[in-house]
């Protein structure tokens, strides 16, 4: 339940303020008319978004900053502005305020910043623990990634691995993977996590709005620009932006972006003054970078800026021994919001469960969960609960594609013999085996062009490199093996 600290010394003001807050659900307001009473507020702790008056009968509310940031470096704080003291909040959001409002206040404006500055704080905030038991993920607040299957333990090492490092970090995988999760791991584990962290979303911005929202604009740029407004690199200084769904990013800006990664330097919208400024910078997308550049949608350039180091996050259809961890994790978490008591899963459910496709990943089994929870009429979920296209889903493969697998004379000798040579690990070697026959299918049919072949088989061309480099094979004029 985010808490918002209001100091003002006009009582008409806070009393504004605070009853526009009490419209947000959850949040819960404190106020103080000077700094001396402020300083106390964040004595105590519990802050999470701060709104001041600049000018305080006591302090500046510069001054008050500068000392909340030696209480808690990530509490967002939003300048409230009179007459005159615009060029006091540039310079505020220059050493690191979140934002500014003019007055007479919007009410609507208010609410919007607080909302953003709270999902902030909670972002730079909230710890990203990995949980390999259903226990483990029980325990303590914040976020998880569930999971011991070897492809998500790759994860793990790989966020071990780069976390410390100033490099650029390109996250890979389909919507809904939890790309957001890695991202924040990767902050939290980084040198700069006493340091803002900002999160956008490039596909979500207008085109339009994306350019000023990153670099930001001079006043009168643009028919609106009524104000100078810092944008997230500069807002960003010393910390890490996280620039969701890249692949969406105008071209247009793309070149911009290739600057300040290669000179930590760029102008706002309609300004000449260079700014200088020192952010790291992570990306993820679910698109494939590499054909885009071949079409010519992605500058190559800032392809190869981006993946100094990549992450690649599987698919939950492909990671199938963490369904049980994940579901146990979800209806717990979801019991817990919804004051329900529901604890267990049927054997029906879990099988109707494993048998579905996940094609939205973990946003679509947490919100499968979330509402068969809500469904429940006691401790155990049962399958009635789920939701109908999961439960009339059936395997992915048809009955008769199953049955003819299990019957076919080569994979039965396969197993036979390697069961008579005493394996211990069958499935791997099947899944070796199967994924050599795919491939090697897949790039015949493509004359052996991997953008092709990987864009059939649903997956990047990275991973497809990976996958032949892993099984030593060769393309030449003809798919072989070595």
């Amino acid at each position: 339940m985010p808490t918002v600290l209001i100091v003002d010394d006009e009582p008409s003001v806070v009393s504004l303020v605070t009853r526009a807050l009490e419209k947000l659900d959850g949040f819960v307001t404190v106020s103080a008319t000077n700094g001396y009473e402020a300083r106390q507020h964040l004595q105590r702790g519990g802050v999470d978004v701060a709104i001041f008056d600049l000018l305080l009968p006591d302090e500046s509310g510069l001054e008050l900053m500068l000392a909340v940031k030696q209480y808690d470096s990530k509490i967002p704080v939003i300048y409230i502005t009179g007459g005159g003291t615009a060029g006091t909040a540039i310079e505020a959001m220059k050493a690191g305020a979140f934002d500014y409002l003019p007055k007479p206040l919007s009410v609507g404006q208010l609410r919007e910043l607080v909302t953003q500055a709270a999902h902030v704080r909670r972002l730079m905030t909230e710890p990203v623990g990995v949980a390999h038991t259903v226990q483990a993920a029980q325990q303590g607040d914040g976020d998880f990634m569930v999971g011991r299957s070897p492809a998500m333990t790759e994860v793990y090492k790989n966020i071990g691995r780069v976390a410390p490092k100033n490099v650029t970090v390109l996250i890979r995988g389909e919507s809904g993977t939890g790309k957001e999760l890695v991202a924040r791991s990767l902050y939290q584990h980084s040198n700069r996590a006493d340091k803002p962290f900002l999160a956008v979303n490039c596909a979500a911005i207008p085109e339009a709005l994306l350019e000023s929202e990153l670099f930001g604009h001079e006043k009168g740029s643009f028919t609106g620009a009524d104000r100078q407004r810092i944008g997230k690199f500069e807002q960003c200084n010393g910390g890490t932006i996280f620039l969701d769904e890249i692949g969406d990013m105008p071209l247009m800006l793309q070149g911009k972006i290739l600057r300040l990664i290669q000179d930590q330097r760029f102008e706002r919208v309609g300004g000449n003054q260079t700014i200088q400024t020192d952010v790291r910078i992570i990306t993820a997308t679910h698109r494939d970078l590499e054909a885009m550049a071949e079409a010519g949608t992605f500058r190559s350039d800032l392809y190869y800026r981006l993946n100094v180091f990549e992450i690649e996050i599987p698919a939950l259809r492909n990671r199938a021994e963490d369904l049980p961890l994940l579901v146990g994790h979800f209806i717990h978490r979801a019991s817990r919001e919804l004051d329900q008591d529901v604890n267990r899963v049927s054997d029906d459910a879990m099988e109707a469960l494993s048998r579905y496709d996940w094609p939205g990943n973990i946003r679509e089994l947490q919100s499968v969960l979330k509402k068969a929870v809500l469904n429940a009429t006691g401790p155990l979920l049962l399958s009635e609960f789920l939701p109908d296209s999961i439960r009339t889903t059936s395997c992915s493969a048809p009955p008769d594609t199953v049955a003819a697998l299990a019957d076919n004379d080569p994979w039965n000798q396969f197993a036979d013999e390697r069961m008579i040579a005493g394996t211990n690990a069958m499935y791997d070697e099947v899944v070796e085996r199967m994924e050599r026959w795919l491939l090697t299918r897949v790039l015949r049919q493509t004359s052996g062009n991997q953008v092709q072949a990987a864009t059939i088989l649903g997956i990047t061309r990275t991973t497809l490199r990976g996958k032949l480099n892993k099984l030593g094979m060769t393309i030449e004029k003809v798919v072989d093996t070595e």
